[in-house]
């Protein structure tokens, strides 16, 4: 089921993708729904039988501008070398753990909104298709078998990248950091029918294909990754989980290949859509 976050020009909601169409949620007793509602599978029962019959409110797809599913997260965990493409290109031995780092949450922007370059002249700005995993219930300590029942859903995330700030720094943080630098979107697709370690991912840049591959690369699935960071820090609500990118990123093509300001990506994942942004001058 696609679920999706909008906006009509004067405020937020959330909506079911059906037929060409959005259905609002806000029709529900209760209201709004929150994350844990969309990963909770009576719930989807109850939003699915409801947009069958009708009762949900239709909302022109035209009239509205889609928002990332989780505009604020408690944080952003991603995963590095991930990709046993990704870490073959690098000349890296496949990791043993999970190489982990953080990105901050005020870097996600909207699906069509402006990926923002803060320094043509001197810093280059990759590009990284990601499937995000949504934390719908906190948790600690998990399984893997139990990690999939604390998510909410799975998301289209564009770890853009600034290659310069990251080497100067001898570390991710910054450069993974800048604002804009984590679109996020276009829907979050929930339900037993997405199976998350078996999907096409892509990205293009203004057309042309830089990354194809897809989840069945994972050097850790989602439940082996969700589990293991579980372990060292409580997962919350709205909490996002990055995690890794295929091979083809720019910094490693030859000739190098970095963004400018006028280009656009698109960063697509099969059963989720694709998460659309261009880049300008700061």
């Amino acid at each position: 089921m696609r679920f999706v976050r909008y906006t009509d020009g004067t405020r937020s909601a959330w909506g079911v993708e059906k037929e060409a169409t959005v259905r609002a949620l806000s029709d529900l007793p209760g209201g709004e729904p929150d994350l844990a509602d969309i990963g909770n599978p009576s719930y989807r029962s109850r939003v699915a039988t409801l947009a069958k019959s009708g009762g949900l409110t239709r909302v022109d797809l035209d009239a509205i501008s889609l928002l990332a599913p989780v505009p604020r997260p408690g944080k952003i965990v991603c995963c590095g070398l991930n990709y046993r493409d990704h870490a073959e290109e690098q000349d890296e031995e496949i990791p043993e753990k999970p190489m982990l780092f953080g990105k901050a949450p005020t870097a996600v922007t909207n699906p069509g909104d402006p990926i923002v370059h803060p320094d043509p002249e001197n810093e280059r700005v990759d590009f990284e298709v990601e499937l995000g995993v949504v934390i719908g219930r906190a948790g600690k300590d998990l399984s893997e078998a139990e990690a999939y029942e604390h998510v909410a859903g799975y998301t289209v995330v564009n770890d853009v990248s600034g290659r310069t700030a990251q080497g100067t720094d001898g570390q991710f943080f910054r450069g993974k950091s800048y604002d804009t630098f984590a679109p996020m979107g276009p829907a979050l697709v929930a339900g037993d029918g997405f199976d998350p370690n078996n999907v096409d991912v892509e990205m293009r840049v203004d057309g042309e294909v830089k990354q194809a591959s897809n989840t069945e690369q994972f050097v850790f699935d989602v439940g082996e990754l969700v589990s293991y960071i579980s372990r060292s820090m409580t997962l919350r609500p709205g909490d996002v989980v990055s995690t890794g990118t295929p091979g083809g990123v720019g910094i490693f093509r030859d000739p190098v290949e970095v963004l400018e300001p006028g280009q656009t990506t698109e960063a697509e994942i099969e059963g989720i859509g694709t998460l659309t942004n261009t880049v300008v001058g700061e």
